[in-house]
């Protein structure tokens, strides 16, 4: 999970620069404290899914984090729910009426 945050940050920082920001630029469109951001872009764990979500968006990266868990990708979810499919489908009996 940390190497996985790091490159994160790695990649945020080399996303800002490609678009010629300067971190006062970016504490200025998130609203962040320049602690907080500058440990988003070393992929601190502490950092809030939020901090993220505002970077993300002063980017211009669109909304990253609405697909990550995304169901429609969830290869193991979809295949426990695949296991889990009944074989066959029996119309259910009818009740009698009094």
């Amino acid at each position: 999970m940390r190497t996985s945050l790091r490159q994160l940050g790695v990649d945020l920082s080399v996303a800002r620069r490609r678009r010629s920001l300067t971190v006062a630029m970016m504490l200025e469109r998130t609203g962040v404290a320049k602690s907080t951001y500058l440990r988003a872009e070393r992929g601190d764990p502490t950092v809030s899914l939020g901090v993220y979500a505002m970077i993300f968006h002063a980017l211009g990266l669109g909304e990253p984090l609405g697909t990550i868990a995304d169901v429609r990708r969830d290869e193991v979810g979809l295949s426990l729910a695949a296991e889990q499919l009944p074989k066959r489908v029996r119309s259910p009996k009818a009740t009698s009426r009094p």
